[in-house]
């Protein structure tokens, strides 16, 4: 975990203090008890860029009376994703799993869902069940939504074009002629 996470995390819990001051100090009676909530948040939270961290705490805080939970903050760090046009985690997924294919041919919300429904391989989605697939999936997306949030442009690779044979049209006699040389080939 790198020292950004730790910072982040730190800026996170002096907001909350600041903004559910007597439900922060309830929640939060001691020294040690902070710092062992902050190591398993800091652990829950690494996935995300600190940027989405910081933008889900500020949602927490605009958007609810009451200190938010570690599942709470979760979903505000993903509900931060709609700034960049990314949909929620969940949809994601499911909008990659109802995809028909070819999959680089459909009108994705947002490339990060292609992407991460490719990485986590189209088959895998497609023939497990969601308490198998889903954490893949999650996992590959939170990557792409990083990669957004600092600035990256995602693409949708162009499908490959199926190269077009011209076949010729043979005159019975070359018909004929290939056809005696299958024959001769198969056995028949």
């Amino acid at each position: 975990m790198s020292e950004e996470h730790v910072d982040a995390i730190n800026q996170v819990f002096a907001l909350f203090r600041l903004n559910y001051h007597n439900q922060y100090f309830a929640a939060y009676q001691d020294n040690s008890q902070i710092q062992q909530v902050k190591k398993l948040w800091l652990e829950s939270l690494s996935d995300y860029p600190v940027e989405q961290i910081l933008r889900g705490a500020k949602h927490a805080i605009e958007h609810s009376e009451y200190l938010p939970t570690l599942n709470r903050m979760h979903e505000c760090c993903q509900q931060s994703l709609t700034k960049y046009g990314l949909p929620t985690a969940h949809d994601a997924y499911l909008e990659a799993c109802k995809a028909p294919s070819p999959k680089s041919a459909q009108n994705w919300s947002h490339p990060a869902v292609y992407l991460a429904g490719r990485d986590s391989d189209w088959f895998f989605l497609a023939n497990n069940v969601e308490r198998i697939s889903w954490p893949v999936f999650r996992d590959h997306y939170q990557q792409y939504c990083g990669r957004v949030i600092r600035g990256e442009n995602l693409d949708i690779p162009a499908p490959e074009a199926i190269e077009q044979q011209h076949s010729k049209v043979l005159a019975p006699e070359e018909q004929l002629a290939e056809l005696h040389k299958l024959r001769d080939q198969t056995g028949l």
